[in-house]
């Protein structure tokens, strides 16, 4: 009889192999409460390394972290008329506290704008206040009707930004910039998945925004996933709160915002995009561990030399760990460490350390090979590399291969529905068309130029709408 794989098959059960992985992977389980999810901490490894790459980035474009409460005033959230509407259905709101009824309820956070912006208006006073660029690392609430971990929770983790800008042009600029230099830059360069740049249309983007810039990318079965958004909010919430600074001409004016925001569906992103029916492929570049030395067996001379080797990878900046817990069979763990992702498996067993060689195996390409251990620290780093490069490829080349141009909306849903995206002229689809894909479960995804570029207005000449079925 031959042996149950380990994971559900992705081709039977897409679905369930997510559900497969996340548990045997140990990434995150399910909370105690309904759309809740606990991360494990190997789960929680991948997210603080997304954390630290973009922390990184955040920083260099100028942005500095601070906090803001949890505990929101239910009225802040009436004053920008769009946004409460946006966000009316997935508010937690506390009507108790200390035993007794709350004079006011408040609202648990589903995002900062609000409370921010009451902030922003006691500090900003002048033009000298400009620019204000603030970020946070947080948790928010939204109350989910059909959660996934990962992809769609009650609680998640995120970062968002909110800034103020004396004019329309800088602050268009600064989400524009955080769109490409901070996202993409981290999306394509670090995660090793091609996104696609594009404009949300009226009907997907955020609200209270004028514009919504945002980073698609496709997943193993030919489904978007909406990875981070960066959003132009012009002068709405500053109306709301009466964010003013006086200008160099001495005129009191109203500020102009942005707010840009990723979470922890990226790690769901990572999940579909690279993993397979063996288990997660990690990018070299985000893996918490890029390498893994086991001891094949309870052989003190082997126990010594994988330390050794631990100890000159680490000094060769590789991110190791060893592997020495030989009461464990080794094919279990070796198992447990291609499930996990981990870029590099070093085996080292007796026979091995006879030849002066290791067993080097490569979980993003697969395979195994011999090789000499005195080479080993130098020939890891470049092996990294071409891991890291051949995951972005992969990705580019599904996106390119499943997306089809198509002239009608017939042939839209044809597309979306086998597993693509469709690309079509937005002057043939519009807001009419726009909502007739909705009722089969097809959205836009974004507006792109025809070369490809972020389209400068929801109507420019030539714009394109990628459609697709989403998470």
């Amino acid at each position: 009889m031959a042996k149950a794989p380990v994971l559900t098959p992705q081709a039977e059960d897409f679905p369930r192999w997510y559900q497969d992985l996340i548990n045997k992977a140990e990434l995150a389980d399910n909370g105690p409460v309904r759309g809740t999810m606990i991360i494990r901490p190997y789960g929680y490894g991948l997210w603080e390394r997304m954390q630290q790459e973009m922390d990184a980035r955040i920083k260099t474009a100028g942005a500095q972290n601070a906090y803001f409460p949890l505990f929101i005033p239910q009225s802040y959230l009436t004053k920008e008329a769009e946004h409460v509407e946006g966000f009316a259905p997935e508010l937690a709101v506390v009507t108790h506290g200390g035993g007794k009824e709350l004079d006011e309820p408040v609202v648990v956070r589903p995002t900062s704008e609000t409370i921010i912006n009451a902030s922003f208006s006691k500090w900003v006073q002048s033009y000298r206040d400009l620019p204000l660029l603030i970020n946070q690392w947080a948790n928010v609430v939204r109350w989910e009707m059909r959660p996934r971990v990962f992809l769609r929770t009650t609680e998640f983790l995120w970062q968002e930004g909110h800034t103020a800008h004396a004019t329309y042009e800088d602050a268009r600029d600064y989400a524009a910039y955080i769109h490409k230099e901070v996202y993409e830059d981290f999306m394509v360069d670090v995660l090793g998945i091609d996104v696609l740049l594009g404009r949300k249309t009226p009907r997907e983007r955020f609200a209270g925004a004028i514009n919504t810039l945002t980073l698609e990318g496709m997943m193993g079965d030919g489904k978007a996933l909406q990875m981070g958004t960066s959003h132009e909010l012009g002068q709405n919430f500053a109306k709301a709160f009466n964010t003013q600074y006086l200008s160099k001409d001495g005129r009191q004016e109203l500020v102009w915002q942005t707010s840009w925001g990723s979470s922890t569906r990226m790690v769901g992103g990572l999940i579909m995009s690279h993993g397979d029916d063996s288990g997660l492929r990690v990018p070299p570049r985000l893996a918490p561990v890029q390498a893994v030395v086991l001891a094949i067996k309870d052989d003190e001379a082997v126990l010594a030399k994988v330390r050794e080797i631990g100890d000159r990878l680490s000094a060769a900046g590789v991110r190791v760990q060893v592997d020495d817990r030989t009461d464990t069979p080794f094919g279990r763990r070796a198992v447990d460490w291609e499930l996990k992702g981990v870029p590099v498996r070093i085996e080292v067993g007796p026979r091995d350390l006879e030849n002066g060689t290791a067993m080097l195996a490569r979980r993003i390409p697969g395979g195994k090979e011999p090789v000499a251990l005195d080479a080993l620290a130098g020939l890891l780093p470049a092996v990294l590399e071409e891991d890291q490069a051949l995951l972005l490829r992969q990705s580019r080349e599904r996106r390119e291969s499943r997306t089809s141009d198509v002239t009608t909306i017939e042939q839209a849903v044809e597309a979306a529905t086998a597993g693509g995206w469709a690309r079509i002229p937005w002057a043939d689809l519009g807001e009419e068309g726009e909502a007739r894909l909705a009722e089969h479960s097809v959205t836009v995804r974004c507006l792109v130029a025809e070369d490809g570029s972020v389209p400068d207005s929801d109507d420019a000449p030539g714009n394109v709408a990628v459609v697709a079925r989403a998470y």
